[in-house]
């Protein structure tokens, strides 16, 4: 039976911190990787799954970046990673696996939002290439690391941009429609999450239980393809260009935007849970396609028949199965 896509009474909320839902969780002799665990949320993932006795490994694209961002926290391994690149995927993966450890986390935090239309080498559009695919292929390479944990839980980071709308099966590499960067977006977090619901189906049998996030509006370096119009309409900055703090736009900081991952890949309150779309340390409500409402999870993202089709399309795209 699947968890219902229902708030549970977790005692968390928006302000809720990562450092909040990690207490009294003992993480030792765990291994956890963090994709972009080197910058924003993904930073203090990571850091608080090490702080809770983890060994955590943080692949990175940005070599030269993430050792700079890495420097103050010498029990964060760094890794090299580029999601848009299928063979360095393969090549982490294989890094990983020849270590012969089990993988009891998996957190597909890396991503890239609302970016010109760039393709990669096998011509795929970046935010689905990046956001979904790379983190497909991943996981599925890791598969039997995660088997192996006799537990293990992934989450992958959704957004409220999912909202925007679900997945183009007809047209989801903008080949014949015009492009779109926001809608590019919302069919790449739509992707997250049904990814999520058909990785828990598969994984249940084995112990992988998966989870999709919403981490809550955080001023990161995901916006750099904003411009600062967009900041100032989105209430991120003011008229003088400086980040209006939380809460007077209803920002979260980066250690309450991490809490939901960290409470997703932890939390005992999660046991026997998974497939669900969560926000705010909780799982989200479900809520109608016309809803206005700026939360909750929209039906395009939790349909199980819409879960396998994406499915489907991801193995045929990537030569990778779950098997």
């Amino acid at each position: 039976m699947n968890t219902p896509q229902s708030p549970i009474a977790s005692g968390f909320n928006a302000s809720t911190t990562a450092e909040d839902v990690i207490q009294g969780i003992d993480l030792t002799g765990k291994v956890a990787i963090v994709t972009g665990g080197y910058s924003g949320i993904g930073l203090v993932t990571a850091r608080t799954l090490a702080l809770a006795g983890a060994r955590v490994i943080v692949p990175a694209r940005d070599q030269a970046k993430a050792r700079e961002a890495l420097r103050p926290f010498p029990n964060l391994m760094q890794e090299s990673l580029d999601l848009a690149d299928p063979a360095s995927v393969d090549a982490f993966a294989d890094r990983f696996l020849q270590t012969g450890q089990p993988l009891h986390i998996l957190i597909n935090n890396a991503g890239v939002m609302a970016p010109p239309l760039i393709r990669n080498a096998h011509g795929e559009e970046s935010q689905f290439a990046i956001n979904h695919l790379g983190h497909f292929q991943l996981a599925a390479r890791l598969w039997h690391a995660l088997r192996d944990a006799d537990g293990a839980r992934v989450v992958a980071l959704s957004s409220r941009g999912h909202m925007r709308g679900g997945v183009d099966f007809d047209d989801w590499n903008f080949e014949r429609r015009e492009y779109d960067r926001w809608l590019a977006y919302g069919q790449s977090k739509t992707a997250n999450a049904l990814f999520a619901l058909k990785l828990d189906e598969v994984g249940k049998p084995h112990g992988v239980r998966a989870f999709s996030v919403h981490p809550g509006a955080v001023l990161t370096d995901l916006l750099r393809y904003m411009s600062v119009a967009e900041l100032r309409a989105a209430g991120a900055i003011d008229d003088d260009g400086e980040p209006i703090r939380p809460p007077a736009n209803n920002l979260k900081t980066p250690e309450q935007g991490a809490a939901t991952s960290v409470w997703c890949a932890t939390s005992h309150q999660l046991d026997g849970m998974g497939g669900v779309y969560c926000e705010d340390c909780n799982i989200a409500e479900p809520l109608p396609a016309d809803s206005k409402e700026p939360r909750g999870v929209r039906p395009w993202a939790m349909d199980p028949a819409l879960a396998t089709r994406l499915w489907k399309l991801s193995e045929d795209l990537t030569g990778h199965t779950f098997r």
